[in-house]
């Protein structure tokens, strides 16, 4: 008697603690099924080139960013690369990875993200302390910014030396993808047509420098904001026109009030969706 009722209250307890149970995170598949962080990882090591979309404020996003690729590294020759890492940067943080500047000088040299101690530092220091190579793959904003002023055309008035940091021109754009028309849609026409190409500029760019660093037999690990890859556009849209025959795959992250269950606009987003609690407190 004493037994089963110490059981019975065992299971009140348990039951009553799950109920007060506040997951900051659940992490779902495409078609929107809860999945366990070793399955993503088990599918992730049998592909060549990740995407991995974040919200630059999220620290959900960062920390698994940094959990998978320790994860991974267990079984793979890894490189990495950021959005957040402009190219002509490359010299510097190249610097960096091979211990002849400081995080200091590194800080002063390149031009790095306002949260790059907090989110980003982690994985670079990752990469230095296992010999991992991390390529700073977004186009130099000024150039980002000469598009949204004055179209693709404005790049052909850039010196030769300058475009090597660039994807080569002429960049095949495409209006009709859903991402572009929609941020095209949202600004109703006040910007012209151009925030769309400054978007397929940094688009295309990164792709670029993914594939001229990918090596055969290696997985390429990219961090960049969730919108260069949501819905299997943006950056995966350059990487399979120019190489269709490797294994891609993407993660996304999305915000919701209530967690338990993948809203209906936000399955088939990625191939892996992490589905954040709405009120995470930001890195900034």
């Amino acid at each position: 008697m004493k037994k089963a009722l110490v059981i019975i209250i065992f299971q009140f307890l348990f039951t009553a603690a799950y109920s007060q149970d506040k997951p900051a995170y659940v992490l779902y598949n495409a078609k929107g099924e809860k999945v366990s962080h070793k399955q993503m990882i088990e599918t992730l090591n049998n592909t060549d080139i990740i995407l991995f979309g974040e919200f630059h404020n999220n620290p959900i996003s960062h920390w698994l960013q940094l959990e998978t690729t320790e994860d991974l590294k267990e079984s793979n020759e890894l490189i990495l690369g950021a959005e957040m890492f402009e190219a002509d940067n490359q010299a510097e943080l190249d610097s960096f990875l091979a211990g002849k500047i400081d995080d200091k000088a590194l800080d002063t040299l390149a031009r790095l993200w306002p949260n790059y101690k907090t989110d980003y530092a982690p994985l670079v220091n990752l990469a230095k302390d296992n010999h991992i190579k991390f390529v700073a793959t977004n186009i130099p904003r000024r150039y980002a910014r000469l598009v949204h002023k004055g179209g693709f055309e404005s790049l052909d008035t850039l010196a030769q030396d300058e475009k090597m940091w660039i994807a080569p021109l002429p960049i095949e754009y495409d209006s009709e993808l859903p991402g572009y028309k929609k941020m095209l849609g949202m600004m109703h026409g006040r910007m012209g047509n151009n925030l769309p190409k400054a978007q397929a500029i940094k688009d295309a760019t990164m792709a670029y420098f993914i594939l001229k660093n990918y090596r055969k037999g290696s997985l390429f690990i990219h961090y960049n904001g969730a919108y260069h890859s949501d819905n299997y556009e943006g950056i995966l849209h350059y990487l399979k026109k120019k190489m269709p025959d490797l294994k891609y795959a993407t993660i996304t992250t999305v915000s919701q009030k209530d967690v338990s269950k993948l809203s209906e606009e936000n399955i088939n987003k990625a191939d892996f969706i992490i589905c954040v609690v709405a009120n995470m407190t930001g890195t900034y």
